[in-house]
């Protein structure tokens, strides 16, 4: 029995680390956890029943900045409430006030708590003291939690005033006296327990990842409202309140993700290594027989290194949306490992339709629309032109003037032949020998491939997360959308460009609609009157592999970063490093954190009076910003 106790000495450490504002990680008795990232004013609860498993519930409270799990045995009762106590007593006179929200499962069992059964709504209930102290931090809690959908459908919140505001059969951790003499306040809140099979030990984990998620933000915002309306402590924001340090487990996981990823490159490895001389192979068969193109020899192999993958603990990661950008990541490693597997079969083209998604109908006919809309104007690409190496030096520049802000950017353009166009790959750009540019594209291409792609590597580089570097699962729409939008922001976005975009969505479309090689060079070639190397050129990048439908994520993600512009977007956190639209709400919450730290780079373009003119413009517009083809006519 001694062993359920916290030992005195133990609670007088915890006490002594929190009044000079240390974190404080303790294991304690029967699996208990005391976890306080620094001093803040609340400290939420979970007491495990002695006399039940109560599988799942303990994991609710694990993302907080400031939990407590213990020993709910009546033996253990005295040290925990010492504990609590000996928090509490120490961080109260910090803020003027405090807060204690204790968890538990309520009934196992009823209809109310069975996910599966749509006709009644499971139901969170708020136990709360009599004061109206609180009342503004409990309408808080209320409403944060309706907003909670269990397999898609709502729940119900109750609450009651005066009523016991601690589990079943357990005594409260503060008598009322104590609690008035400390200035802290008391909420109980009984949790449906949806995430497991009712009367059972079995949990559903996918369901209980999302509810720890939403749970996590209502009760965070509730702190927010609390210490606002109770305490001397002002957060700028309810993210200021999540947890800001990082535990081991933490960056050991994203390290072995890291070291997953970095043993392939990706898109190098689905990059034809003949692309010119199946070009002209493709000439001399009178552009009627397909060509045959060649790739690099994997450097690994993919079984063996998707074994590796799921051997990664990411379900150790206590805070909900660190473990959401990790569990995005392992899938889509795991994706990208089964595509290499797959390169140059008909099963590739499965893989790439799950992780890049396919054309609707809508998207093929806005593409089309452009198409038409904007004829090609022949002799238009004539005159002086600027081949691989006269580029590379302009990049090399580039480079410098960002190296000149953060030294650690290191990148360099390198001319080859084995790669098709320009090729951004492990902080380096490659650049095609036979490359051969208008003069007037040089600018577009060092804003997209210097002022997008390599500025968010290296940014990325600078945060504590190697993912942000690597890329965030579905990165690339969001890169590719701005790194367009960047050309369009210093005037290179022209009429050829706009064309070549929308073709590569049409090219998607025929390629999942079953058309052959072929059959797309001709659609693009004759039925909208690109050249023929323009044509082979589009119809090669969406064909290779075996059909890859990335390339409609450039006109897709120019549509997307342009209505999140329209609404009022900020651009800042999209250079934090490699992330998606959908991550936005995360890495401003991160930076809220502290987790992460502003982008140290800025894009150079962006640092320009005409340029930032001109994208006020294009937020103020009138609806005209949605219409890709009438970007052509906003001048600056």
């Amino acid at each position: 029995m001694a062993n359920r106790r916290i030992a005195p000495q133990l609670i007088g450490a915890v006490c002594e680390r929190l009044s000079k504002n240390l974190p404080v990680r303790r294991t304690l008795p029967d699996g208990g956890r005391l976890h306080v990232d620094r001093q803040l004013p609340f400290l939420c609860v979970y007491r495990q029943p002695s006399d039940l498993d109560d599988a799942g519930t303990r994991r609710l409270v694990k993302g907080e900045a400031s939990y407590l799990i213990a020993s709910g045995d009546p033996d253990a009762h005295a040290s925990v409430t010492a504990l609590v106590h000996g928090v509490v007593s120490t961080l109260s006179p910090e803020f003027g006030a405090f807060l204690i929200i204790e968890v538990w499962a309520s009934e196992d069992g009823g209809p109310a708590n069975d996910p599966a059964n749509p006709t009644v709504s499971p139901v969170f209930y708020i136990s709360a003291p009599e004061s109206r102290a609180l009342t503004r931090t409990v309408d808080t809690l209320a409403r944060q939690l309706r907003r909670i959908k269990v397999l898609k459908q709502g729940v119900e919140v109750a609450h009651a005033h005066g009523g016991v505001r601690h589990p079943p059969g357990m005594r409260p951790l503060l008598t009322r006296s104590e609690a008035r003499r400390l200035s802290c306040s008391v909420l109980g809140l009984a949790i449906p327990p949806v995430y497991r099979k009712a009367n059972s030990a079995q949990e559903f984990p996918l369901l209980a990842r999302g509810l720890r998620r939403s749970l996590s933000l209502a009760l965070r915002q509730s702190y927010f409202e609390f210490a606002h309306s109770s305490t001397t402590h002002r957060p700028s924001h309810h993210h200021a309140l999540g947890r800001r340090a990082v535990v081991k487990a933490v960056w050991a996981i994203d390290s072995r993700l890291a070291g997953v990823s970095n043993q392939f490159d990706y898109l190098l490895s689905l990059s034809p290594v003949n692309a010119s001389s199946a070009w002209e192979q493709f000439g001399r068969d009178r552009f009627e027989q397909a060509p045959e193109f060649h790739y690099r020899p994997l450097p690994v192999d993919p079984a063996l290194l998707k074994r590796e993958l799921y051997k990664i603990p990411i379900d150790r990661v206590e805070d909900p949306a660190l473990q959401r950008l990790f569990q995005q990541k392992q899938e889509e490693l795991e994706l990208k490992l089964t595509m290499l597997r797959d390169r140059d079969t008909p099963r590739f083209l499965y893989g790439s339709l799950a992780l890049f998604g396919g054309v609707e109908d809508d998207l093929s006919r806005r593409a089309t629309d452009v198409l038409q809309r904007t004829p090609r104007i022949d002799g238009g690409d004539e005159g002086r032109r600027v081949n691989a190496r006269a580029f590379a030096k302009h990049v090399e520049r580039e480079i410098a003037s960002y190296r000149e802000v953060l030294p650690a950017f290191k990148a360099s353009a390198r001319v080859t032949n084995d790669v098709d166009g320009l090729i951004v790959s492990r902080g380096n750009l490659y650049i095609n020998a036979d490359l051969s540019l208008s003069p007037t594209r040089i600018e577009a291409l060092l804003a997209h491939e210097v002022g997008t792609h390599l500025l968010t590597y290296y940014n990325g580089r600078s945060q504590p997360f190697q993912q942000l570097y690597l890329g965030l699962a579905g990165y690339e729409q969001l890169q590719e959308g701005v790194a367009v939008l960047s050309e369009w922001l210093v005037g290179g976005l022209t009429r050829d460009r706009l064309r070549q975009l929308a073709a590569r969505v049409v090219a998607v479309r025929q390629l999942t609609d079953g058309a052959s090689f072929v059959d797309t060079f001709r659609t693009l070639s004759r039925g909208f009157g690109f050249t023929q190397r323009s044509a082979y050129n589009v119809t090669m990048r969406v064909y290779r592999g075996g059909g890859l439908t990335k390339d409609a994520i450039y006109y897709r993600g120019l549509e997307e970063i342009l209505r999140y512009l329209k609404k009022g977007g900020d651009l800042a956190p999209l250079f934090v490093g490699k992330i998606a639209i959908e991550h936005v709400p995360i890495i401003r919450e991160l930076l809220y954190r502290n987790v992460l730290k502003p982008a140290p780079l800025v894009p150079r373009h962006l640092q320009v009076p005409e340029v930032t003119a001109r994208l006020d413009r294009l937020r103020r517009g009138d609806g005209a910003g949605f219409s890709l083809v009438s970007l052509l006519g906003q001048g600056s």
